[in-house]
């Protein structure tokens, strides 16, 4: 995953870190660090580490969250569920409870 090489190293600065410190705290190697700071990717549990270290969300380092959010600057809000979207669930319990109920009374009726 690509991620935004100057943010991890601005955090890791600024905290007055080294690489091997970081490293350590991540509990990666050096060399992951150094990659990471260089390329600009690391793997899902790389950036999780890195998250969790420097107590911050995903969306901060990771470009694909980025760039996503740059491409698509007409984000549609959000709309709150209404009663129509449970309608299927709904009609499934209806039906199911419709089909119990008849075949507890046919079953008692025998």
């Amino acid at each position: 995953m690509q991620i935004d090489a100057a943010k991890v190293i601005e955090l890791r600065s600024s905290r007055g870190w080294t690489q091997q410190h970081l490293a350590d705290a991540c509990a990666v190697s050096l060399r992951t660090i150094q990659r990471v700071e260089k390329d600009g990717f690391a793997s899902q549990e790389t950036v999780a580490a890195l998250c969790s270290v420097y107590e911050i969300e995903r969306q901060v380092i990771e470009l694909d969250t980025i760039a996503k959010a740059s491409t698509n600057n007409t984000l549609k809000p959000q709309r709150s569920p209404s009663w129509l979207d449970a309608l299927p669930m709904l009609v499934t319990l209806l039906l199911g409870m419709a089909i119990g109920i008849g075949l507890t009374l046919w079953l008692t009726n025998r």
